[in-house]
């Protein structure tokens, strides 16, 4: 009984002065509010001082996304991509043994079984991806690489309804293209303000994941107006913008397209990118602004065609090297302008060679993701005001943007129907005549470009921008890439012949 006693009274003192270490611990914890221990967390700026809440407990309007999750899942779709294999020749063993040449050699079923003959390819998946609905009437953004190459657009709602989509438009340089679903009385995600979106401000991205549909994860902005061209596992798109949102929501293949949306529910950005070394998430993602995307679904849906403008200027960002070889003092950042280009709003407003670019109406452009941000916001014949530096003094000058063409003209969707011809297939006699391999003639002349250039009804084409051409489809690639390209010079540099036997060399000017 005495050893039992002196061990309560021992154990009671050890409570006791554990207890005593405990309020201490906690008074000293009062001072650091946000600390985390284990599962429960010091209440910063709590009513009483040192009071403790359990983490679980700790949700607030300003952390709980389930208000934006259940008002836009809805409003995102997934989207399947469908083409038919290319490439069907010569090239498979069944197309072998069922060829003519084969049963000459070896006789009809001599040796080998009988090969049924191949069916004509089927329509397979090429790509999936998310959309997010911009209008109760079927209108519908996602990313260009989500559909491009496809014959067929399948469109699954959250309601599980399908829809096929036809494209209305888009625009390879920013990886945008606005599609349509017959349907009405849609749900539809409201557009945002992306400039008013801050850094470690939380973010949802919606989508479908390896098609896991109406996923929503979550994460911060990690930064604004992110560069990423030569980050990132984006292929060689050609990318019309550098000035992305980076996030650390997970996103993955099939978030392509998706919503970036603020806790509002609101629309602030189209998921595009992720940086990952594996093609899978691992650790940043990226999203066009809704700043940008606005303008560029606006100008599809109005003019069938992005109005690009441009500044005309070549620059670099400004360096602490290039600033100290051309004593440049006045500032540390900005776009130095190393050519003016000819024709181009730049050279209208003054500016020249050794000038430094530090802001758009107003808006800093410490770097290239800037500037391009902020141009990409206006049209041709828009007018703007630039701030710049010049021999170490602030200026700034008044200029009305224009277009690669070097002027403010509304530009046109591109068709090769602009071409103003039929094509059809040379015959196989007038090849040997002529001692040609390959080659497409032009038929059904009518007005457009190639009767502009010169080109007569059947001229044969051997070849345009020295890529041999067979069918109206090479053609048809051939014109897509010149009018999707950056240049400004869009031409179609063709070699051919008449039947006559006479060579020609035509310059077929694309430009508007």
């Amino acid at each position: 009984m005495k050893i039992y006693g002196k061990i309560t009274l021992l154990a009671c003192g050890v409570a006791m002065l554990s207890s005593a270490f405990t309020v201490m611990a906690m008074r000293g914890v009062s001072q650091a509010p946000g600390k985390i221990f284990g599962d429960t967390v010091v209440a910063a700026g709590s009513p009483q001082k040192g009071a403790f809440i359990n983490v679980s407990q700790r949700a607030t309007p300003e952390t709980d996304f389930t208000h934006a999750a259940e008002s836009t899942i809805n409003g995102v779709v997934s989207i399947k991509s469908y083409a038919t294999p290319r490439g069907y020749g010569y090239g498979s063993r069944s197309e072998m043994f069922s060829d003519p040449l084969f049963d000459f050699f070896f006789g009809q079923g001599n040796g080998r079984r009988q090969q049924p003959r191949q069916q004509e390819p089927q329509q397979q998946q090429l790509g999936l991806g998310s959309g997010v609905i911009i209008s109760d009437d079927g209108y519908i953004v996602t990313n260009n690489h989500v559909i491009d190459g496809a014959e067929r657009l399948e469109i699954t709602l959250n309601d599980n309804r399908n829809f096929n989509a036809k494209v209305i438009g888009t625009d390879p340089k920013t990886d945008l293209a606005l599609i349509k679903i017959d349907a009405k009385d849609l749900p539809v995600i409201p557009i945002g303000n992306s400039d008013a979106l801050k850094v470690g401000e939380w973010v949802l991205a919606v989508g479908n994941p390896f098609g896991f549909t109406s996923t929503v994860t979550t994460g911060i902005v990690s930064a604004k107006g992110r560069n990423i061209s030569t980050m990132t596992n984006s292929g060689n798109r050609s990318m019309g913008i550098e000035s992305f949102i980076q996030t650390d929501a997970a996103v993955n293949p099939g978030n392509s397209g998706g919503a970036l949306v603020n806790l509002a529910g609101e629309l602030v950005g189209i998921n595009t990118a992720i940086y990952s070394q594996t093609g899978n998430y691992a650790g940043y993602s990226f999203a066009i602004p809704t700043s940008i995307v606005t303008k560029i679904i606006t100008d599809i849906k109005q003019y069938g065609a992005v109005q690009r403008a441009v500044l005309g200027i070549r620059y670099s960002e400004l360096t602490p090297q290039l600033a100290k070889e051309k004593k440049i003092t006045a500032v540390n950042d900005g776009l130095y302008v190393g050519q003016v280009e000819d024709r181009s709003a730049a050279m209208q407003a003054g500016l020249k060679e050794g000038d430094v670019i530090v802001a758009i109406n107003g808006v800093a452009t410490h770097n290239t993701a800037q500037l391009q941000e902020q141009i990409n916001r206006y049209r041709p014949g828009d007018k703007i005001t630039i701030g710049y530096v010049r021999d170490n003094k602030q200026h700034t000058a008044n200029v009305t943007l224009r277009n690669d063409q070097g002027d403010t003209k509304i530009t046109k969707a591109a068709d090769v129907m602009n071409l103003g011809c039929a094509f059809k297939a040379v015959p196989a006699e007038t090849l040997r005549e002529l001692e040609l391999s390959n080659g497409l003639q032009v038929s059904g002349l009518k007005d457009g470009k190639f009767k502009d250039a010169g080109i007569k009804d059947g001229f044969i084409i051997i070849d345009i921008n020295n890529s041999r051409v067979t069918s109206a489809e090479d053609v048809e690639n051939i014109y897509n890439a010149i009018m999707k390209s950056g240049g400004h010079d869009k031409v179609m540099f063709i070699t051919g012949m008449y039947p006559t036997g006479v060579k020609r060399y035509y310059a077929v000017d694309l430009a508007e």
